[in-house]
């Protein structure tokens, strides 16, 4: 403790500047003296006491009542800056101290990944000391991580679901797998596709879970096993290169998308059988609590914009 400063030496006291305030305030000593709760000439004496030790005049005292000298002004405008930070430390002090909260995090869709950051940013501001750890090598097999501990919270597309003691789910939104080819592209000028379109052209897409690609195929196609000419390209630019190209059709999530239909090079389209939607959810170790049922919220909150939510905006626009 040697090396904290000692305090500086002061005249004046806190019950000084209340007194000083509260007579700048009422501008009498008998109001003063009915908003601190005191007897009038105990406010004088305080008052004289506060000048002595100051050795000036604080108020001119008129037939009015009391005016500010300005020493007086000087003091009064010190004081209320100094009062307020005083109460602001005492709340600070008497508010228990908040601990870290740490979240182990991994999206079973790398889609995510374009979103998260900035959500997280968001939600720093409900909860200032979150830290958020990416455990990607969990992406395979989320919930078994989340039972043995290994991460806090999922989310999640395609795992199958089932009753645990060690982990909630809860529903969170939807997103969209659509189809995207060049305007040059023969299915271009269709309105639709078929599931037979797909099953005559290449199809490019990203790494994705084998849940992914059954949940993709029973969607699609039903009971049937089509022999489908898939291309898996790891990076998102070259995957939409290619798209442009006329190489293959795109299959992405909406939200990927979304950014690059305003130049003109590349075009949307769904089945005829209806948007492709998927549900996300959030899983969560129930030892994670409060932290990871506000990240739930956030995530409803300020999940992406829809396409179709988009095309309207663009229409408007």
């Amino acid at each position: 403790m040697d090396d904290i400063a000692p305090p500086p030496s002061t005249r004046l006291d806190i019950k000084d500047l209340r007194v000083v305030m509260a007579l700048a305030s009422a501008g009498t000593t008998a109001q003063a003296a009915s908003l601190l709760h005191l007897t009038q000439p105990a406010v004088s004496r305080a008052l004289l006491s506060a000048e002595d030790k100051l050795e000036a005049t604080l108020f001119d005292r008129t037939p009015r009542g009391l005016v500010l000298t300005e020493a007086g002004r000087r003091l009064v405008a010190g004081a209320g800056k100094l009062l307020v930070e005083l109460g602001e430390l005492e709340r600070e002090v008497r508010t228990p101290a908040t601990p870290p909260v740490r979240l182990r995090l991994v999206c079973e869709c790398y889609t995510a990944y374009h979103w998260l950051p900035s959500l997280l940013v968001e939600l720093r501001r409900s909860i200032p000391r979150l830290t958020v750890d990416l455990a990607v090598e969990h992406t395979q097999s989320p919930l078994p991580a989340i039972e043995a501990g290994d991460i806090d919270v999922a989310l999640l597309t395609h795992s199958p679901l089932r009753r645990s003691s060690t982990f909630e789910v809860r529903p969170l939104f939807q997103d969209e797998l659509v189809f995207v080819v060049s305007p040059s592209h023969p299915l271009a000028a269709r309105k639709t596709f078929t599931a037979e379109d797909l099953k005559a052209h290449p199809l490019l897409t990203s790494h994705t879970p084998k849940t992914q690609d059954v949940w993709f195929v029973n969607q699609v196609f039903g009971r049937e096993r089509p022999r489908l000419r898939v291309e898996r390209i790891p990076l998102t630019e070259a995957l939409l290169d290619l798209a442009r190209a006329g190489l293959g059709v795109a299959v992405m999530s909406e939200w990927i998308i979304a950014p690059h239909l305003s130049r003109g090079d590349l075009v949307l389209r769904r089945l005829d059988t209806g948007p492709l939607e998927r549900p996300w959810r959030i899983a969560w170790r129930k030892e994670a609590g409060d932290a990871a049922a506000r990240l739930g919220k956030a995530l409803l909150g300020l999940a992406p914009q829809r396409v179709a939510e988009l095309d309207v905006s663009l229409q408007r626009g």
